[in-house]
């Protein structure tokens, strides 16, 4: 059986010379008109309400992204939560011990005679001991003291050696040693102890932090 032959001519000379009344249309363009319709409603439908409900789709495939990925990190999170806790609880030991090798306000002076001991019971002569400023810092104070001691280089290592094993943090910055009268040496150094900030320091200072920020906000 043969296939039916499609008059291409004849379907051509059906679209010349249409009437204005489209039901005297032939058929093919009749078809045409009606397809040309159909494409034309299918895009202005999308124009008009698919394309915003695509970006809201590609939108929401992005937040399950993100969603998908927090669920992940917060599981592994609970997961390893004891471990967590317990190296939260052993950093803050630590932090506790170092803390508790800062002085507290009232054993800062104490701690300034043992400094100063320290260089006598070594036979060094103080020629000068200056306190300077404090330093604050977020939750301690820095106190700088400038020295300047008269002996051996053997003293002096003696004196570095009781410093370092001192209980409280203490330590020597800034050392320049030269010669000095009858053979002996002159050591400056700037000696730095530090201090904790008790708790109305600390209100004190966040106070001021906060009126800070308040003030650069207006």
């Amino acid at each position: 059986m043969k296939a039916p032959q499609i008059d291409v001519q004849r379907i051509l000379n059906d679209f010349q010379n249409l009437p204005k009344d489209v039901g005297a249309w032939p058929l093919a363009p009749r078809v045409a008109a009606l397809l040309g319709l159909f494409v034309l409603i299918l895009f202005g439908g999308w124009y008009v309400w698919w394309s915003d409900q695509i970006d809201t789709l590609i939108q929401h495939q992005q937040d399950e992204v993100k969603l998908k990925a927090d669920y992940v990190t917060k599981k592994a999170q609970a997961v390893n939560r004891e471990i967590y806790v317990e190296q939260l609880s052993e950093i803050d030991r630590a932090f506790g011990a170092l803390l508790k090798q800062l002085p507290s306000k009232s054993e800062v002076e104490a701690l300034l005679v043992e400094i100063n001991q320290s260089g006598m019971g070594r036979g060094l002569q103080f020629e000068l001991f200056k306190p300077a400023a404090e330093i604050s810092r977020e939750f301690y104070a820095e106190l700088p003291i400038n020295v300047r001691l008269t002996g051996s280089y053997h003293d002096f290592g003696a004196f570095a050696g009781d410093i370092g094993k001192l209980s409280r943090i203490v330590t020597l910055n800034n050392i320049s040693i030269a010669p000095a009268k009858d053979g002996a040496l002159v050591m400056e150094a700037i000696t730095r102890t530090f201090r904790y900030l008790d708790d109305d320091e600390l209100a004190a200072k966040r106070k001021a932090a906060q009126a800070t920020k308040g003030g650069r906000r207006k």
